[in-house]
């Protein structure tokens, strides 16, 4: 399996401005969130990546995108109807190639030197076959991902067969249909915004817009849909994910760049001082 190509769903009403936010990336230098998710998948082998944002939002993108927006083409969703419907939208854009995706609100730490994204895509390589990065998330981030549940592979200590997908579950919902063995106790298998899919997740998007009519559709349905069609994976990455759209989520996402940043120390430093003065200042 090649994956040249990348899409990434920035259209989101409430969060299409989260991806022009700009941090200190993990060399020292700054750049929007949107340059740090497209250096991501292009350190994964990607050659053309397809952005998909609301109207009117193509200008402040192509600008955000620095000097990698030549190799964007800019994907408009007219009506926001989900994050689904979004994604379908490049349905053109890949064809009949596998592709990888990313949301645009979520930045990735790598704890090894191969970055997250080429974690990802080697694993659909080798196997050949759609897979999602999850990460262990305790209970209490329920609401704010969609979440896996399956049987881990033989021969392996990361790699699950997914047999059932839920958007957003309840607490009740994931411990009856979500159990993972050997996961810590309320602790599940959430997806981290990173996946290698292949086209058939394309053609059920759309067979499930049809029935939607107006409605909006998530990813989580169509990703069912595949686990029943086709094999599907989850491969639990070794890395972390950091969503800058929950509360402290970019003051959070910005200090685990620099704590593992050509920074770490001046900036570690400067914290103690902080701290320091802090304290001082109570006692």
């Amino acid at each position: 399996m090649q994956v040249l190509r990348a899409v990434i769903t920035a259209a989101g009403p409430d969060q299409n401005r989260l991806p022009l936010q700009r941090f200190v990336d993990l060399d020292g230098s700054e750049k929007s969130a949107l340059q740090i998710v497209m250096e991501e998948v292009l350190a994964a082998g990607v050659e053309r990546i397809g952005v998909v944002i609301r109207p009117g939002d193509e200008a402040i993108y192509r600008e955000a995108a620095g000097d990698n927006a030549g190799l964007v083409q800019w994907i408009v969703q007219p009506q926001p109807r989900g994050y689904g419907e979004a994604l379908y939208r490049a349905a053109a854009f890949v064809g009949d190639d596998p592709f990888v995706h990313l949301v645009s609100d979520h930045l990735y730490i790598s704890h090894q030197p191969q970055r997250c994204a080429r974690q990802l895509v080697e694993t659909a390589r080798v196997t050949e076959t759609s897979v999602s990065a999850v990460q262990p998330t305790r209970e209490a981030m329920l609401p704010y991902y969609g979440a896996v549940g399956g049987r881990l592979l033989a021969g392996h200590s990361d790699l699950y067969e997914v047999e059932r997908v839920l958007e957003k579950p309840t607490p009740t919902q994931a411990e009856q249909q979500l159990i993972v063995p050997g996961l810590r106790a309320s602790h599940y298998l959430c997806l981290f915004g990173m996946h290698v899919l292949t086209p058939t997740v394309m053609e059920i998007l759309g067979q499930l817009l049809d029935e939607a009519h107006d409605e909006p559709l998530m990813l989580s349905p169509a990703l069912q849909v595949l686990a029943a069609r086709e094999r599907y994976l989850a491969l639990i990455l070794d890395g972390a994910r950091y969503n800058i759209g929950v509360k402290y989520g970019s003051l959070i996402a910005q200090l685990a760049l620099t704590l593992n940043g050509d920074d770490r120390e001046e900036v570690l430093a400067q914290l103690v001082e902080l701290l320091a003065a802090r304290y001082q200042g109570i006692a």
